[in-house]
């Protein structure tokens, strides 16, 4: 852990504090809400989470939120689950997406880039007549409000208008990515039933061509209550027999008809990775995006008018939601449809070039990638408009931090570098950047305001400075309203609410620090707990990555039938490398030097890769329960996962141990 008296690594000029929006809106809220003037930022976040009614509604007040109906009030019942967010108010996430459009018509909304790495603009009052067009289509067609519509789509052009387009008309969103095969798709979207399909021929990655002709066949087959199928013909296709042409859907020139629904009217389902069972079916609605994704965007990431925002993601996962809401900040959207590292590791930094992104969202993964590839990405290319690098998916470890301020300072970049952290499921952050805020190293700024965060102990009493869980002690408008197909609410109550009643469990260790900063230590549900000492797996990660013959690692505590505890190191190598006598002494030696003996496993596995579900992340539980004797198709969902020959390997590694 970083020591309390640390110096930071960045800290933002006076300027920089003074344009922040936050600034403008702390002096704002000061003047008419009353939140304190003085104080900076730990002021303000106590201020948010104390009185959350007021700071809703400063929020609503500051970004001009058009409510179609009054609120009664901003929270009806506060307990969780079932807190009520300005109930008796009706509005359209659409509407505000579009709002820009009114200003900025020639300015571009959308700037769509593929493997060419060419940006193809879309504006905004191009993007506004699509979304209208394709609107009073889906109205013609019979969606009405609470239907289900989906998108089996990669990150283009086409998936905003489409989400846009449902929005309007008051329908519910929900999106795979063409990489998911049949069954992972139909996992998801049979639990919901969607009246419409958008999809792709196909989609390019890599230099390639892949055909998806076959698998839409299928969902097409499997999805019985579907009434209409879209065609995107992405590789130039035609469409199949009975199915829309997408072009058809969105050639007239119309006023998108906003439908006004209640705040707490659904607006998307998103997934859980759903490594064991069915994917949940997580509902947001749309005024609880709305009004947290406004506060994240424009206070946190500080992003207007001005800015562009690219954020490395597919349709899979809940970050292009995030990124599709810069939109509801005037921000230009960056849209990357193809491989993150094609044709070379540098690629998202050549983009982030190309496209003149001030904010550059990726994974920490990324990062170490091109850390280890020897980019550079502030020499090579021009990223003089970046403001910031933000960073997700797993913890930024303390040298990606460092390679990332020591690249960009060697051009004389004054370099923001946020490591977030949150969760599909309430499509946002608990704790990120805070841009009037110093930075230190392998900690990610704050909590962001209106959510109080905490690390508690089994108990439920509050640390400072030590391991927890990571709770949130408030209900915060994004949190799902409910589960799809879990009536009584015992499968959502059971997700976050079981351990600690009345409070938001997450599942992630954390240790909030005594100045206010927040570090993630990687999942609770598979953390290492080795006589009776609680361990993340992420920090060992990153001591163990950090040397070059290891590509990629796992490590998993396993209790033992007799009461024992087996802590297995398991390691993909980089080409050319050994696990020979001498790299297994350095890795112990380096888990032991910059963690602790405790850290160091008791067998170091050499293994053919590391499994991961299909938006990236380690799959650390499925591979413990496989080490205990669970079956596969117990133990995971093998529709949601990038290579089930590899938990075969795992499978049978623990068949030989028994």
């Amino acid at each position: 852990m970083s020591s309390a008296n640390a110096s930071p690594l960045w800290q933002p000029d006076r300027e920089r504090i003074a344009r922040a929006q936050i600034t403008g809106f702390q002096a704002w809220a000061a003047e008419h809400h009353g939140a304190p003037a003085e104080g900076g930022y730990a002021a303000l976040h106590r201020w948010s989470v104390d009185e959350l009614d007021t700071f809703w509604k400063a929020v609503t007040d500051w970004f001009d939120v058009r409510f179609s109906t009054p609120y009664a009030r901003v929270l009806g019942d506060r307990s969780m689950p079932g807190a009520q967010w300005f109930p008796g108010a009706t509005l359209n996430y659409a509407e505000h997406a579009l709002r820009a459009a009114e200003a900025r018509a020639d300015a571009p909304a959308l700037l769509h880039v593929d493997e060419t790495h060419e940006p193809r603009p879309v504006s905004w009052s191009e993007l506004r007549r699509q979304v209208g067009s394709l609107a009073a289509e889906l109205r013609t067609l019979g969606v009405r409000p609470g239907d289900r519509v989906s998108g089996y789509l990669p990150n283009i052009p086409q998936a905003v208008v489409a989400l846009l387009a449902t929005a309007a008309v008051g329908g519910v969103w929900t999106s795979c990515a063409p990489d998911f095969g049949a069954r992972s798709v139909l996992d998801r979207f049979q639990q919901v039933e969607p009246v419409v399909l958008f999809t792709v021929d196909g989609y390019r990655y890599g230099g390639k061509e892949h055909d998806r002709r076959d698998i839409v066949a299928e969902l097409r087959r499997e999805l019985p209550t579907l009434r209409a199928v879209v065609h995107v013909p992405l590789l130039g296709t035609e469409a199949p027999e009975g199915a829309l042409e997408w072009s058809a859907l969105t050639s007239a020139d119309v006023e998108p008809v906003f439908e006004a629904v209640p705040f707490d009217h659904p607006l998307w389902v998103l997934y859980s990775s759903g490594t064991t069972g069915l994917p949940k079916a997580i509902v947001q609605s749309q005024g609880g995006i709305l009004v947290e994704h406004l506060k994240q965007l424009g206070l946190h990431c500080d992003m207007g008018p001005e800015d562009r925002f690219f954020w490395y993601t597919s349709t899979g996962w809940m970050m292009w939601n995030f990124l599709v809401s810069g939109l509801l900040t005037g921000t230009t959207i960056v849209l990357y449809d193809g491989s993150p590292g094609y044709p070379g590791t540098a690629a998202q930094w050549r983009i982030a070039e190309r496209t003149g992104a001030t904010l550059f969202g990726t994974s920490a993964a990324y990062v170490m990638a091109c850390r280890k590839a020897d980019v550079h990405p502030s020499r090579d290319f021009d990223l003089s408009r970046v403001q910031c690098v933000a960073t997700t998916g797993s913890p930024l470890p303390p040298d990606g931090f460092r390679w990332l301020h020591d690249e960009f300072a060697e051009s004389g970049a004054d370099l923001w570098i946020a490591s977030v952290s949150g969760g599909t499921d309430v499509c946002s952050c608990f704790a990120g950047c805070v841009p009037t805020l110093p930075v230190y190293i392998g900690e990610l700024q704050a909590p962001c305001l209106g959510t109080d965060l905490q690390s508690w102990d089994p108990s439920g009493k509050p640390l400072t400075d030590e391991v927890g869980e990571l709770v949130v002690t408030n209900p915060m408008p994004s949190m799902p309203i409910r589960f799809w197909n879990d009536p009584d609410g015992s499968r959502y109550h059971d997700s976050y609410f079981d351990v600690y009643p009345g409070a938001w469990r997450h599942g992630d260790w954390i240790t909030v620090t005594s100045r206010g900063s927040v570090i993630i230590h990687g999942r609770s549900d598979s953390t290492l707990n080795r006589q009776g000492v609680r361990m993340g797996s992420a920090d060992i990660y990153e001591a163990v990555e950090r040397l070059p013959e290891i590509r990629e690692s796992l490590v998993i505590g396993v209790e033992q039938p007799d009461g024992g505890y087996w802590m297995p190191l398991f390691v993909h190598l980089a080409p050319g490398a050994a696990l020979d006598e001498a790299l297994l002494g350095r890795i112990k030696q380096t888990i032991r030097e910059q963690l602790s003996p405790r850290h160091v496993p008791d067998e170091v596995i050499e293994v053919p890769g590391i499994p991961h579900t299909l938006t990236g992340k380690r799959i650390e539980v499925p591979v413990k329960r496989l080490l205990q004797g669970a079956p596969l198709e117990k133990a995971v969902n093998v529709g949601s996962v990038d290579s089930v020959e590899l938990l075969r390997f795992y499978q049978d590694l623990a068949r030989k141990r028994t």
